[in-house]
């Protein structure tokens, strides 16, 4: 998903949303992290992408509560 999209659709949620969005993928990250260090992780890129929309997220989050 491009990410131009993908913060679009995340300014059209509400906080509580994004809230949830974040720890899920907080979690995704998580395991992503897990699987790598076992060596069971055949795409090592995903990490990268999912701490980019982890920091996607926050940047909508913070934009929120300043408005």
């Amino acid at each position: 998903m491009k990410s131009s999209k993908f913060v679009e659709e995340l300014k059209g949620k509400s906080v509580e949303e994004l809230n949830k969005e974040l720890v899920t993928a907080k979690k995704e990250l998580f395991n992503l992290r897990f699987q790598n260090a076992t060596n069971q992780l055949a795409n090592t890129a995903r990490i990268k992408e999912v701490r980019k929309n982890i920091a996607r997220i926050q940047t909508v989050i913070t934009q929120k509560a300043r408005a």
